[in-house]
């Protein structure tokens, strides 16, 4: 598909079924592979909606900054963009996130500020707001977790293109971050079809997922409206870790962490049921996350119980 630039390249991801995690029969799982974007992840489509906004709204100029805390994939591509269209950025994240993120980000010509990672998201959401209270005019803060234009591209890209590309969807599975993907993506399904049945993939309450957030911390973002969930479904690292891990060896689908989360909801969900189009959303891919060596490593210590699929 030709596009007349990287942003515009931005969304129109493949929706590929996974026939070997199918539980029963009737219940088939679709992934929607949105580390076919630009930067890698689904949070193109947000940071190009934002900006956009931004830019309508006279918020953005050579002289500002653009300002986001994040837990790497927002941070990577609103660096792309703000490189493309001439902005500076700076991002926030905690440090410990993988390397390969940072390396992103200076690649596109970011500044890198890190937050104590113990802290995890929140924290970096703290000190991005320390840094815009301190430096007033200097600098221009998206703030993905409030800011609309979140839920609205996903409302106007995300929604769509799955129901164009399977009308018959019955459920919509998606990773618990901002909550955009949730409510825009979700509120589309459900014009198309009242019956869809929008699930949330969450870390349990003392574990850390890369990329999801556990409410039990204590924030919730403006954006979530937790009444426009079917369902919130809590998911251990180690089974995120386990599927991520069996997708690539079972269906060459090399996706990142919190995909694995995603597909356990799923599969939890289709084991009560008899027929189902489920729809899990896998947000990025696995390039981010090299470093942590996750696929070789649990594909040899799982060995036999990997091939032999035994998941649900």
């Amino acid at each position: 598909m030709r596009s007349d630039s990287i942003v515009e390249a931005i969304g129109n991801t493949p929706l590929v079924e996974l026939p070997t995690f199918s539980p029963k029969p009737g219940v088939r799982v679709f992934a929607k592979l949105e580390g076919h974007n630009p930067t890698g992840s689904v949070k193109d489509r947000i940071a190009r909606a934002m900006v956009r906004k931004a830019q309508a709204e006279g918020a953005l100029s050579p002289e500002k900054t653009l300002l986001e805390p994040t837990s790497g994939n927002t941070g990577v591509s609103l660096a792309m963009i703000a490189a493309r269209l001439g902005y500076r950025f700076t991002a926030v994240m905690p440090d410990n996130v993988g390397p390969e993120r940072t390396e992103l980000l200076r690649a596109f010509g970011a500044e890198v500020v890190y937050s104590p990672g113990a802290e995890g998201t929140n924290g970096a959401i703290a000190l991005a707001r320390r840094m815009a209270d301190d430096a007033p005019g200097r600098y221009t803060m998206l703030y993905q977790y409030g800011n609309e234009a979140n839920p609205a591209a996903h409302y106007e890209t995300t929604g769509p293109e799955i129901v164009a590309d399977l009308p018959e969807v019955t459920h919509f599975v998606a990773g618990l971050g901002t909550g955009g993907t949730l409510m825009g993506a979700g509120r589309r399904l459900k014009e198309h079809n009242p019956a869809v049945k929008v699930i949330a993939a969450a870390p349990e309450p003392d574990d850390r997922i890369q990329g999801l957030r556990s409410l039990e911390e204590g924030f919730v973002p403006p954006i979530l409206d937790l009444s426009r969930l079917d369902a919130r479904m809590m998911v251990s690292a180690k089974e995120s870790f386990n599927l991520a891990a069996a997708l690539l060896h079972q269906e060459g689908v090399f996706a990142g962490v919190s995909s694995g989360a995603v597909l356990a909801a799923a599969l939890r969900a289709g084991r009560r049921l008899d027929s189902a189009n489920i729809v899990c959303l896998f947000a990025d891919g696995g390039w981010k996350y090299l470093s942590t060596r996750l696929w070789t490593r649990s594909y040899e210590e799982l060995g036999a119980e990997v091939e032999g699929k035994v998941w649900w």
